[in-house]
């Protein structure tokens, strides 16, 4: 049994999206943490995805851990109202940090930063580097084109099978929280 809460770090989008559901599901996944009783850890910004999870997740009454480098602190409006709040000299330190606080990943809609984000940890543990679950929350089939990425990266030789088995996917919030439920538990 774990002598301290669990702790979700969550990757998302700095922007909303152009599909509202993008949006309510985080702000669902942070109520649905904090009612879990797991600490949210994120990229402590105030906007987009990143800001509903976490205004969700502390509206609910739960704990919120943002990691933000200091470059981005004026653009991602740094949420500094959070449980604990680091800043960063990098990106690749933001994502040690909150991979490092946390037991389990899970993947929301985003760009750049966060396909970024995703490949890191997926990379390191596909080398072994760890075992925590990683899920891509999959709203109004997002992620299908990753997927099929991955399958293609799989098929064409580019790596082994079990790559696939490293991630997890769920079609909403309920699916995401029962399956870390039982991933963490």
């Amino acid at each position: 049994m774990p002598t301290s809460p669990r702790s979700i770090c969550v990757f998302c989008g700095s922007r909303p999206g152009a599909d509202p559901a993008y949006a309510e599901a985080a702000t669902a996944l942070g109520a649905a943490l904090a009612a879990e009783g797991w600490r949210l850890v994120y990229g402590a910004g105030d906007i987009g995805l990143m800001g509903a999870v976490a205004q969700s997740a502390q509206a609910a009454g739960g704990e919120t851990f943002g990691v933000i480098p200091i470059h981005l602190m004026q653009r991602e409006m740094g949420k500094r109202d959070v449980s604990r709040f680091i800043v960063t000299e990098n990106m690749h330190e933001r994502k040690k940090v909150m991979y490092m606080n946390s037991d389990a990943i899970a993947v929301l809609p985003g760009g750049a930063g966060s396909l970024d984000e995703f490949f890191e940890v997926l990379t390191w543990r596909q080398l072994g580097l760890h075992r925590k679950p990683i899920y891509l929350l999959n709203i109004n089939g997002y992620w299908d084109k990753l997927i099929a990425l991955l399958d293609h990266v799989i098929a064409d030789g580019f790596a082994d099978a079990s790559l696939r088995g490293f991630v997890g996917t769920a079609a909403g919030v309920p699916a995401m929280i029962e399956a870390l439920r039982r991933d963490i538990a």
